[in-house]
């Protein structure tokens, strides 16, 4: 595999704010694949431009993502998002202003008053899942140096993954399987689970915590049903209901699920034999020690 693949990475506001160990995870990956991350926010980048924003002051949140695209635009990299919301907002808005003439020249009238330069649409967005499956999964396998044996996965997309837009979606909204096929390139097996394609809660979470509460419950039950070891999550606000929450909820009513949530990163950086801490599992908040019982050298 050639070393020539460079993507600016955005980070946007939650994971460094929340989850270094994403960021750690998906870094140390990107260097064992020979993949090269050019740091955004060292270049200026801010925040996306989140997309409740949309509905609310629909010019500013095409110009806050417009601002992300053009530093990419000037670095002459394709972007490469972790967060499922900065993804959805960055490619959906890069879709919007390549198409429509009128917008695009209404948004760079506003960049031109911030003395950044225009949108060109030169520059296409993906995120971090989408750019290993354009890398080659058969490639990264051959990266690997060991494989999971019988361990269970409850993977889980986000709603921002797959629903925000036609144009911002990784995968098929009804029947996606780029995740699962992800997971199991490592050797564990993608469980079936019926909560899968449902709202984690983490929407209204600062809202209604009971309900918010009510909804990552019904995820536990439903992955620990399915006979799932750990989750795989690739969206941080997913991680909080899943990781964060599931302490709660564990405490609030006495039940156990010990069920480890993993970004995707992690679990693929254990078979590329990273070690456990340069993952940053020492920041997720479910212990998850088990994990490392079921890899198998190649």
């Amino acid at each position: 595999m050639s070393a020539n693949h460079r993507y600016a990475l955005f980070l946007g506001c939650t994971i460094p704010s929340r989850y270094n160990n994403y960021d750690a995870a998906a870094r140390k990956c990107a260097e064992i694949l020979e993949i090269e991350f050019v740091d955004m926010q060292q270049e200026g980048a801010g925040c996306c431009g989140p997309i409740f924003l949309r509905s609310v002051d629909f010019d500013t949140w095409i110009s806050m993502a417009a601002k992300n695209l053009v530093i990419a635009e000037r670095l002459n990299l394709d972007i490469v998002a972790l967060c499922n919301g900065c993804f959805g907002t960055l490619k959906e808005v890069n879709h919007l202003l390549k198409h429509d003439d009128q917008l695009r020249e209404r948004v760079n009238t506003v960049l031109s008053e911030s003395e950044l330069p225009e949108f060109k649409g030169t520059i296409e967005v993906y995120h971090f899942i989408k750019m290993l499956e354009k890398y080659g999964l058969e490639n990264i396998e051959r990266k690997m140096s060991l494989r999971f044996e019988d361990l269970k996965a409850a993977v889980f997309y986000g709603c921002h993954s797959l629903k925000p837009s036609a144009a911002a979606q990784v995968d098929d909204i009804e029947r996606p399987h780029l995740l699962e096929d992800l997971v199991e390139i490592t050797g564990a097996k993608a469980v079936e689970w019926d909560e899968q394609l449902k709202c984690c809660g983490g929407p209204i979470l600062a809202i209604n915590e009971k309900l918010a509460e009510e909804l990552a419950k019904k995820k536990l039950d439903s992955a620990k049903a399915a006979g799932a070891d750990c989750t795989v999550i690739i969206c941080p606000f997913c991680e909080v209901m899943f990781d964060v929450e599931q302490i709660k909820i564990e405490s609030d009513l006495g039940i156990k699920y010990d069920l480890p949530a993993l970004f995707y990163p992690q679990l693929l950086g254990l078979t590329l034999g990273l070690r456990f801490n340069e993952l940053g599992f020492q920041f997720n908040k479910v212990d998850a020690t088990k994990i490392r019982g079921f890899l198998k050298p190649i």
